[in-house]
């Protein structure tokens, strides 16, 4: 690989005014059925259309995905003229878009100010395989859990993302990808083939879910709602640092796959790394995981487990996670630490990892190790962090070529 494909220059999209977007207007995106009829009747539209109109609009927003009032053309011109005047549906402003050599693509996306609070940026990034593509959805600007081998862990939370800005993410990706009827798809892109681009959604970018639970709940059940997005909620998956009321809230009101960040089998360790863990330490976690409602071997909890070099890589720790996980439908997806500037942490070395998943394998847990993406770009697992905090470019210029240095070929 030569330097100039290990960091060519990441395709930058020039900002584009969203005078729509910024122009303080209640958005309909993410509205639930019930807050967009009182919505509409608040606008006079008569009680005997209302239910009409959701379905209309549902159906325009969700399945036909427009951003333009104008373009739902089954609705009547005045009807459109007034949603226009009191509503938007525009899409967040895509500040920058990233294309990493796997085929990885990462958003920077601008959302208006909420309050008295600045417009805020956070990342989105599209992984695209064969058979499926998958986008991680970012829930908070910033986070406050500062898990110390996570990079985003290192910005501060600002707030977090309404309804509108998660369902955002997806319909913009979904837009950019040409996974709409009438949309084509970048040319030159590497996206999976069939009828959808998005098959599958992960709430693990910048934030924790489960500590803006509302409007996560909201957007979730839009996005798998069967009369407009229709993901199925087996193909929804909400990663947690452990926010154990939550995970009990998660799977009686949402209903999707449940993902942990554990990382550790010990809580002394588990304190340092994931630091919620002195809040909801691991007996109290694993309580949660095991009583998920329907769990089963097609409905398994994914471990996420990121690969410490002498941390918590040795054989000890593989027998300690199987004894932990006893009894729990579960896969372990082993995680090659992503280094990035500033971290006193380093991967464990590839034959560790391997021999840490044989024996989990072995103990009868699937433990794929996760092939890392977008590192080029600094899109793989730990490392978003929205521009906002935006690394020095010298420091980024010196990781780039730490990187090339130090993985060549392998990556």
């Amino acid at each position: 690989m030569s330097v100039s494909e290990a960091v060519r220059p990441a395709l930058k999209t020039p900002p584009v005014a969203q005078p729509d977007l910024f122009s303080g207007k209640p958005s309909l995106v993410g509205m639930s059925r019930e807050t967009m009829a009182t919505a509409l009747r608040e606008k006079g539209v008569p009680e005997k259309q209302v239910k009409m109109r959701i379905a209309q609009i549902w159906h325009w927003l969700y399945i036909r995905g427009v951003s333009d009032f104008d373009a739902m053309t089954n609705v009547a011109k005045d009807m459109r003229e007034m949603l226009k005047q009191h509503f938007t549906i525009a899409r967040p402003e895509v500040v920058e878009e990233q294309i990493s050599n796997d085929g990885t693509r990462k958003w920077l996306l601008r959302f208006p100010a909420r309050g008295a609070g600045r417009p805020v940026e956070v990342e989105t990034v599209y992984i695209p395989e064969e058979g499926r593509g998958t986008l991680c959805i970012s829930s908070q600007v910033g986070c406050s859990l500062t898990c110390s081998f996570c990079h985003t862990g290192t910005q501060r939370l600002v707030r977090n993302l309404t309804a509108e800005e998660i369902l955002g993410q997806l319909l913009l990706a979904r837009d950019r990808l040409g996974d709409f009827p009438g949309v084509d798809a970048p040319v030159n892109a590497f996206i999976p083939s069939g009828d959808r681009k998005v098959t599958n959604i992960v709430m693990m970018g910048m934030g924790e879910p489960l500590y803006n639970f509302d409007n996560v709940k909201t957007a979730l059940l839009i996005a798998t709602d069967g009369d407009g997005l229709s993901l199925s909620k087996r193909r929804v998956t909400l990663s947690t640092s452990g926010v154990v009321p939550e995970i009990y809230r998660t799977g009686e009101e949402i209903g999707v796959m449940l993902a942990i960040s554990l990382h550790a089998v010990r809580d002394e360790l588990r304190d340092m790394l994931v630091p919620i863990n002195k809040k909801y330490p691991l007996a109290e976690l694993l309580e949660a995981c095991r009583k998920y409602p329907s769990l089963s071997n097609a409905r398994r909890i994914t471990f996420e487990y990121v690969m410490l070099k002498d941390v918590n890589d040795s054989l000890e720790d593989a027998k300690l996670l199987v004894q932990l996980l006893k009894g729990i439908p579960a896969k372990i997806n082993l995680i090659p630490f992503n280094p990035w500037p500033g971290t006193n942490y380093q991967c464990s070395d590839w034959a560790t990892i391997e021999k840490f998943a044989d024996f989990v394998n072995q103990a009868g847990y699937a433990s794929p190790i996760r092939t890392p993406r977008g590192r080029d770009i600094l899109a793989a697992c730990g490392q978003l962090k929205s521009e906002s905090e935006r690394m020095r470019k010298t420091e980024r210029l010196a990781f780039e070529a730490m990187m090339i240095a130090g993985h060549g070929e392998d990556d």
